[in-house]
């Protein structure tokens, strides 16, 4: 999957909102089992929200929250035919400059545990024991976000 037939948007569009739930629906409530109400929550409106598009197809979604100068990652899914092709890594990299462009210092985000070194690859570190959320273990995990400007 190279990057050219990949884009990451923020979710702007009605059209691109509707990709991101069905994104965030095929994986967490048909592949994870997590109950659709807990999947999309009232935090959904306050989140800053990304699509991932391969050959316009909709493979990839995530959020982020501000919580003052930290970015909270949350519900960042990639659907199963297309992990292990860079394009989670491509949503984390575009959902970090636009977290920048806000002035976060710092993103957070809860880890499934079986992701937490697709993660550790990012950048992010563990900073928390394991949890279970919705049923599933997690692990907290944060990154401290460098300033790019020149001095």
């Amino acid at each position: 999957m190279g990057k050219k037939q990949t884009e990451v948007f923020v979710a702007n569009t009605e059209q691109q909102l509707e990709d991101v739930y069905r994104v965030r629906r095929e994986v967490f409530v048909n592949e994870q089992g997590v109950p659709e109400s807990i999947e999309i929550d009232d935090k959904e409106i306050d989140a800053v929200h990304f699509i991932v598009y391969v050959h316009n197809v909709p493979v990839g979604a995530g959020r982020f929250r501000m919580l003052e100068e930290v970015a909270k990652v949350e519900r960042v899914c990639v659907l199963q035919e297309y992990r292990k092709h860079g394009v989670g890594a491509l949503l984390m990299e575009k959902m970090e400059d636009v977290a920048k462009q806000k002035g976060v210092t710092k993103l957070s985000l809860n880890a499934q545990t079986h992701a937490e070194d697709f993660y550790k690859k990012a950048g992010y570190q563990t900073v928390s024991n394991t949890f279970y959320d919705a049923g599933i273990l997690h692990v907290r995990m944060e990154k401290e976000l460098k300033n790019n400007s020149c001095i």
